[in-house]
């Protein structure tokens, strides 16, 4: 069986916002067709065949006796940008409810995809901490060892994500943090 991705599949991938974890997304951008359950087992783990069926059952990936054999997939055209640009988020702001557990869990996120030995101690720092100062210190801590282990852009990217989720009273803390 040699999975394939769905257009539902393509335009989840182009928005980052469907309700996928990085895990399925990257499974995603490696079921082109040419891939075998096995391929995907090696190089994602044992639990890439239960990836599979779960977003076959989503609706995400068609195996070949799914898929119908004489349509090829076919490239999503975008008519607009799925995100919207910079002046226009700036023109009409989108107030999102603000939580320190949200924040804490970008976090956690963001430690868990370095694969790094500081970012796995501090991911379990942060999943141990339980006073709102220890959350604090060791979000604080992740921030600014992040640049040690990834490209300046992301950093950027990271840091306003978290600013944007973190509540208003708790931002100052990160400001100074750049």
């Amino acid at each position: 069986m040699q999975p394939r991705k769905t257009d539902l599949a393509r335009t989840a991938l182009q928005a980052h916002r469907a309700p996928l974890d990085m895990r399925q997304r990257r499974l995603l951008i490696l079921c082109d067709g040419q891939r075998s359950i096995a391929e995907l087992t090696s190089l994602l783990g044992q639990d890439a065949a239960a990836m599979v069926i779960q977003l076959i059952q989503g609706g995400y990936l068609v195996t070949a006796a799914d898929a119908p054999a004489s349509t090829p997939p076919a490239p999503v055209a975008m008519t607009a940008p799925l995100v919207p640009s910079v002046t226009a988020a700036s023109a009409a702001p989108v107030e999102r409810r603000r939580s320190l557990v949200a924040a804490r869990i970008y976090v956690l996120g963001i430690l868990e995809m370095q694969r790094h030995p500081n970012a796995a101690a501090l991911f379990r720092d942060l999943q141990q901490a339980r006073a709102e100062g220890e959350v604090l210190r060791v979000m604080q801590s992740a921030l600014q060892v992040l640049p040690a282990l990834t490209s300046e852009g992301y950093c950027q990217r990271v840091r306003q994500r978290l600013m944007e989720a973190l509540p208003v009273e708790h931002c100052s803390a990160f400001a100074a943090i750049a």
